[in-house]
C-alpha cells in the first residue's frame, strides 16, 4: 500500500520545497516560483503538473493552491442547511446596513440571506460577485447593482477569476459583508477555494466596515484556504452567541459580536 509519506519521496526536493510553501502561504503563482528557485517557467510548470497529479496541489489560473481536501457541500445541500439561522443574520445586518449605503456582497448562501433581508431598503448600491445575489436584488425600485466579469462557476453561481478580482478593486464601499466556509480557533478565517478567497480579500481591503456573516455550523469548522485573521473583521453577525474558545480571539481582534 502506498502512503502519503511513500509519495512525498518521489518528490524532488524542489518540489517538496514548492509543496511546503504553497502549504503555508495557500498560493503561488508559477513566475513568483520560477524566480525563487532560479529556473524557468517552463520547469515550474512541469513541477506544479507533477505535484497536482499526485493530488498534492491544484492548478489554478496562473499559479498554484491548495487542493479542496475537506470538501465543501453540494450547493443545494448548503442552501437548505441552517437555513433559519441564515435568515436571522440576514435580519440582523438589515438593521445594521443604513438606506442609500454601498456594500459588497460576496458568493455564499449566508449572502444571499443577506441580499434577501435587504429588500425592503432604499437606493442600495451593491457590487457583488454572485449571480444569486444580483438576482435578488436586481428587480429592486432605486438599487444600483453592479456584477463582477469573468467566469461563472456552476452549481452556486459565483463569478471568480481574476476579472473578478479586478472589477472588486475598483471600489469603495461602505460596507464589506463576507460570508466564510469555517473560523479556526486562532482566528483564522477559512474557505475551500482560493479564488473565492482572493475575491473576499479584494473586498475586505476595499470596504470601509467589514462584516462578516457566520452561522454557529462555521466555528471549529476546517477548510484549507485562509483569507486572513479576525482583525480584519469589524463586526461578526451570527445566530447565537460564539463558543467560549473563541471568545479571546475575538476580543484580542477587537470584533464587534452581533447575535439575537
Amino acid at each position: 500500500m502506498t502512503t502519503d509519506q511513500d509519495t512525498d519521496l518521489q518528490l524532488s526536493d524542489r518540489q517538496s520545497a514548492i509543496k511546503q510553501l504553497v502549504e503555508k502561504t495557500g498560493f503561488a503563482t508559477v513566475a513568483e516560483l520560477a524566480s525563487l528557485y532560479s529556473v524557468t517557467t517552463q520547469t515550474i510548470r512541469r513541477d506544479v503538473n507533477a505535484l497536482c497529479d499526485a493530488g498534492h496541489l491544484a492548478r489554478f489560473h496562473g499559479g498554484v493552491g491548495l487542493p479542496s481536501s475537506i470538501e465543501n457541500e453540494d450547493y443545494t445541500d448548503r442552501r437548505a442547511s441552517f437555513s433559519d439561522a441564515k435568515e436571522k443574520i440576514g435580519a440582523l445586518v438589515a438593521e445594521i446596513v443604513p438606506n442609500r449605503a454601498s456594500l459588497f456582497l460576496n458568493i455564499g448562501t449566508t449572502t444571499e440571506a443577506v441580499a434577501a433581508a435587504l429588500q425592503d431598503h432604499r437606493q442600495l448600491s451593491v457590487v457583488t460577485n454572485s449571480l444569486h445575489v444580483a438576482g435578488t436584488l436586481s428587480d429592486q425600485d432605486g438599487f444600483e447593482v453592479m456584477v463582477a466579469g469573468g467566469r461563472v462557476r456552476t452549481g452556486d453561481g459565483g463569478i471568480v477569476g481574476e476579472a473578478a478580482i479586478e472589477f472588486l478593486q475598483g471600489f469603495r464601499l461602505d460596507f464589506g459583508i463576507i460570508g466564510i466556509s469555517g473560523i479556526d480557533r486562532d482566528g483564522a478565517l477559512l474557505d475551500f477555494d482560493y479564488r473565492e478567497v482572493r475575491a473576499a480579500q479584494a473586498i475586505i481591503e476595499n470596504a470601509r466596515q467589514v462584516i462578516l456573516v457566520a452561522d454557529h455550523n462555521k466555528f471549529g469548522r476546517a477548510a484549507m484556504a485562509k483569507v486572513g485573521g479576525l482583525d480584519l473583521v469589524d463586526i461578526l453577525v451570527t445566530d447565537c452567541p460564539p463558543p467560549d474558545e473563541f471568545l479571546p480571539a475575538l476580543r484580542e481582534a477587537g470584533v464587534r459580536v452581533v447575535h439575537p
